[in-house]
């Protein structure tokens, strides 16, 4: 139980460093945002905790696949995970509205 309770513990650590680093970066908050509708659970309002986070089996796979089954991971990499998509998206063309 004590491991469960630490991972959890490392879990938020992670989140609240993250916001801390983005509540630095301004330029990111809206990328952020398209970052957390494009992730978040299909019809996310209809169940429990009635939030829009991403598929929680989804989000154990992308991290396990980034730092391995004992890996932690490391808040600076949201900040350049949220500036890649930036980049991406600065590059993507308009898209033209009919």
């Amino acid at each position: 139980m004590s491991s469960r309770r630490s991972s959890s513990e490392a879990a938020w650590s992670f989140w609240v460093q993250g916001a801390l680093l983005l509540l630095a970066r301004p330029r990111l908050w809206a990328v952020g945002l398209r970052q957390v509708r494009r992730l978040a659970r299909p019809r996310w309002w209809r169940t429990p905790p009635f939030l829009p986070v991403p598929d929680r089996d989804y989000v154990r796979f992308r991290l396990e696949t980034q730092y391995g089954t004992d890996g932690r991971p490391d808040p600076q990499d949201l900040v350049e995970y949220l500036e890649w998509c930036a980049e991406m998206e600065a590059t993507r063309p308009a898209r033209r509205r009919r």
